[in-house]
């Protein structure tokens, strides 16, 4: 049985044996109860494999969230509703079973805790993020935890996974994400993080710089900022040179999303 692991006061983690190029370690799936409950709610119960016995060996499931649509955060939501009777809630309602769709700043009351839900499009159109305001953890002095599902890794940065990714949703969702200020990162891949506002500010950081390096990239070729195929072949050979051949897909999907960005703020 996969091992549960602690990470805050009423979050556990349960990695998903599923490690590879784009899941890092794994899927966490998050268990969060409170001392005081009996029940608990599953976020993100990941791919259908054995890591969902040990989800069922932590209790009584009353509620399953999904972060967004991808089937690494998804593929058990149906099997472990079947089995614990708990409803499945997310963004989009074709996710659903039994609940019904959440909506960015809803207050949910379940496992003996308040979950606000934050919605951060930009990974996906229908990514989600979930602040705890009552737990805490050892890695920050700062009250509360924020579920990120993929708007935030515990290691590297997120993709734009297009066609419903967009950089411009993004960077209003790290806005967003940042004004809760320091609190703990409890991110859907890789280890947890200790200061929301500051990862926020970081990966903003990056994906300017990374618009700048496109942009020079393509005065250089003369290239205006399009999602022709050839111009992302130039830009990804150019700006992501370093980057291993089975994850080049990802390099591409993210320069497609700021060529997007680039054609709507510059005008070009």
């Amino acid at each position: 049985m996969v091992e549960a692991q602690e990470w805050t006061r009423i979050v556990t983690r349960v990695l998903a044996p599923n490690p590879g190029p784009m899941t890092l370690d794994g899927t966490n799936s998050l268990v969060i109860r409170s001392a005081e409950s009996e029940t608990s709610v599953v976020v993100d119960p990941g791919p259908d494999d054995g890591h969902i016995d040990t989800l069922l060996g932590l209790g009584p499931v009353e509620l399953i969230l999904l972060t967004h649509h991808h089937i690494d955060h998804t593929e058990s939501a149906e099997r472990l509703s079947a089995v614990t009777g708990a409803p499945v809630r997310a963004v989009d309602p074709l996710l659903c079973r039994g609940g019904e769709p959440l909506h960015d700043g809803e207050l949910l009351l379940a496992a003996g805790t308040r979950i606000e839900v934050v919605a951060t499009p930009g990974h996906t159109a229908d990514s989600v993020s979930f602040f705890l305001p009552e737990d805490a953890s050892s890695i920050t002095e700062h009250p509360g935890s924020m579920i990120t599902g993929d708007t935030i890794l515990g290691r590297g940065t997120t993709i734009i996974a297009r066609p419903d990714g967009s950089l411009a949703d993004y960077f209003r969702s790290l806005d967003h994400l940042a004004a809760f200020g320091a609190i703990a990162v409890v991110p859907a891949h890789g280890p947890m993080l200790a200061d929301l506002a500051d990862v926020c500010r970081r990966y903003a950081s990056h994906r300017r710089e990374r618009l700048t390096s496109i942009t020079a990239v393509l005065s250089a070729l003369g290239l205006p900022p399009t999602t022709d195929p050839g111009t992302v072949t130039a830009v990804v050979d150019a700006v992501y040179d370093d980057v291993p051949t089975e994850v080049r897909f990802a390099a591409e999907a993210s320069t497609l999303a700021q060529l997007e960005y680039l054609a709507d703020h510059t005008g070009g």
